[in-house]
């Protein structure tokens, strides 16, 4: 089942909103949407400093990405990985910009206290159900 990081890394380049799943304290599944964007060959994502999102990775790094194509929600891709990163202060907005950037087309109007996270794909998986 596992596909390379580079045959799914194309779905995280776009700018369709993707789901992150954390863990809470608990070991219950926590999922939200998420902003996404790819750093080398990590992904990357953000949230306020402190946040439930926030507190679950630092607690387990390990996380789930899913995503499906803007015009078709038939075709989707998922990663799962480990975040490898956490960053603070001012250098969050040099993830969290250009993030931004790509959904919104401008820089994050929330200059709060943010982290931003580097996540190392282990599994990538794509496919498109509407071909089959």
């Amino acid at each position: 089942m596992t596909t390379s990081w580079d045959d799914v890394r194309p779905y995280f380049e776009r700018d369709a909103v993707a789901h992150v799943a954390t863990l809470m304290p608990d070991g219950a599944p926590h999922s939200v949407p998420v902003w996404i964007g790819v750093e080398g060959d990590r992904l990357a994502f953000f949230s306020v400093a402190g946040s439930r999102k926030d507190e679950n990775v630092q607690a387990d790094p390990r996380v789930a990405f899913s995503i499906t194509a803007p015009d078709n929600p038939l075709d989707m891709a998922f990663v799962r990985g480990e975040a490898v990163e956490r960053i603070t202060g001012d250098a969050a907005f040099e993830i969290i910009d250009p993030i931004s950037q790509k959904y919104a087309g401008k820089p994050y109007f929330d200059r709060s206290a943010h982290t931003a996270f580097l996540v190392r794909p282990d599994t990538s998986w794509f496919h498109d159900y509407s071909a089959d």
